[in-house]
């Protein structure tokens, strides 16, 4: 490996709410560099839930914990043969796959019943909740995965 390190960057916690991983969910749904926009479509989003009388940082905090993968697979290239090896989630990538599936679960949505961006990922919150949801999916099918190829555990990185 050449040269140093990147530093890890340290990220603001967001204008309204005060929280690091809502930032971090704004600069998941940011395209183009227009920040504006996204916050604008996640404060939409949690605004929807506080008129449903819901506490849009709970349901948030809930969702991703759900969401969250305990573990995932790596390919691991042993003697000329790939293995799917599962591995042990760490703390930081927990929540960034989690963002991650929230975000194309939302987009994958259908534009027939949902006007806004912001209505998509409302249903997908309260859907996560219900324990349904593509993202929930997505984690179980992670999960599944690892679980068929926990033989080649010994494999670990």
């Amino acid at each position: 490996m050449r040269g140093k390190r990147a530093p890890k960057r340290i990220i603001e916690p967001d204008k309204i709410y005060g929280n690091v991983i809502v930032t971090k969910f704004i600069n998941r749904v940011m395209k183009d560099g227009k920040k504006t926009v996204a916050e604008k479509v996640v404060y939409n989003a949690f605004e929807l839930l506080k008129s449903q009388g819901k506490d849009p940082m709970e349901v948030f905090a809930k969702a991703i914990e759900t969401v969250s993968p305990k573990v995932e697979i790596k390919a691991r290239r042993i003697g000329g043969a790939n293995y799917q090896v599962p591995v042990e989630v760490r703390g930081e990538r927990k929540v960034a796959v989690a963002i991650k599936w929230i975000l194309e679960a939302a987009e994958a949505r259908p534009n027939k019943e949902f006007h806004t961006f912001s209505e998509k990922l409302v249903a997908e919150f309260m859907a996560i909740l219900a324990g349904q949801g593509s993202a929930i999916q997505k984690r179980d099918n992670t999960h599944k995965q690892a679980e068929a190829n926990k033989a080649f555990a010994h494999f670990r990185f």
